[in-house]
C-alpha cells in the first residue's frame, strides 16, 4: 500500500510569532496570506472587526485616518492604597502622520494635582515625576484647554482632517479622563470618545494578546526608548508599535468608545 504523507500547515490563530526572528515571522505570514479574509470597515463609534496583519510592505496600506494622536496619561497613585480621585499629572499627545507614520508634532504638559497635591514616594519612583515638576504647573482644566488649542493649531479641529486617538489599554480614555472631567464638573470633549487600544491592534496582527508595552516592543523586535512610565516616552514607544503594525498592513479603526456623557 502506498502511504502519502500529508503536508503540515501552520494555524494562524493563537500562535506566537516564530522564534527565528523577523524573517521567520514574515515567512509565516506569507504562507498564511492565501487564507486571509477581508474584514469590512465599520462606522464609529462601534468597535472594529478582527483582522490579521499581512507581511510588511512598503509603502504601507492606506489608513482611514489622516493622523493618529498617541496619548498616555500618568496620574497620582500609591502602592498599597487607591487614591480617590486619581488626578492626571502628565498629559502628553504625540501626533503621527497617517501616511508618513512619523511623529510630526507633540503636546506635553505636567499638571498640578489639586485634590491630593502631594505626590507619594511610590508615584515618583514609578513615573519619575518629582514634586517640583508639578508644583505651580497649570491645573487639569487649564491643560485640557491648552490641548484643545494645540489641536486647533495643528489643524485637527474645525477641518476635514480625520484623526484617531491611540492608547495602550482602555484606561486613559475610558476611565481616567472621563472620571476626572466628571469629578471637576467639566464636559468631556467629543473627540476623546473614540480610540484604538494598541494592545488589541497588536493581538489582531500577531495573534497573541500582549501583557504590556514592553512585551509588544519585544514581540515586534523594537528598541525601547526612554523611561518606562514617562508619559511622553511611552507615547513615542506606542508610536513605534503603531508604525510597525501599519507596515504589516494593519488598518487602524476604533476599538473603544464612550456613549454616555460623563457628567450625566
Amino acid at each position: 500500500m502506498l502511504l502519502v504523507r500529508k503536508p503540515l500547515f501552520l494555524l494562524c490563530c493563537g500562535l506566537r510569532p516564530l522564534t527565528g526572528g523577523a524573517n521567520s515571522s514574515i515567512t509565516a505570514h506569507k504562507m498564511l496570506n492565501s487564507t486571509r479574509t477581508k474584514h469590512s470597515a465599520i462606522t464609529a463609534p462601534t468597535l472594529c472587526s478582527r483582522q490579521k496583519g499581512s507581511p510588511r510592505s512598503f509603502p504601507p496600506a492606506d489608513q482611514d485616518f489622516d493622523f493618529f494622536l498617541v496619548l498616555d496619561f500618568e496620574a497620582t497613585c500609591d502602592q498599597h492604597k487607591q487614591i480617590v480621585p486619581q488626578e492626571i499629572i502628565e498629559f502628553p499627545i504625540v501626533k503621527v502622520g497617517g501616511k508618513s507614520l512619523e511623529i510630526e508634532s507633540m503636546f506635553h504638559r505636567y499638571v498640578q494635582p489639586t485634590t491630593h497635591p502631594e505626590l507619594t514616594t511610590f508615584c515618583t519612583q514609578l513615573t519619575g515625576i518629582i514634586q517640583s515638576m508639578v508644583d505651580n504647573q497649570p491645573t487639569f482644566e487649564q491643560v485640557l484647554q491648552q490641548a484643545e488649542k494645540w489641536m486647533k493649531t495643528e489643524g485637527l479641529l474645525g477641518s476635514q482632517q480625520r484623526f484617531l486617538f491611540v492608547t495602550c489599554g482602555d484606561w486613559d480614555l475610558k476611565v481616567m479622563l472621563p472620571g476626572q472631567c466628571k469629578h471637576l464638573g467639566l464636559p468631556l470633549p467629543e473627540y476623546f470618545r473614540n480610540w484604538v487600544n494598541i494592545k488589541k491592534a497588536y493581538a489582531q496582527t500577531v495573534g497573541d494578546f500582549p501583557r504590556d508595552l514592553a512585551s509588544m516592543l519585544k514581540g515586534l523586535q523594537l528598541q525601547h526608548v526612554g523611561r518606562h512610565h514617562s508619559g511622553l516616552d511611552d507615547c513615542k514607544n506606542i508610536a513605534a508599535i503603531l508604525r510597525e503594525l501599519a507596515v504589516r498592513n494593519y488598518i487602524f479603526k476604533p476599538t473603544g468608545c464612550l456613549r454616555t456623557h460623563p457628567t450625566s
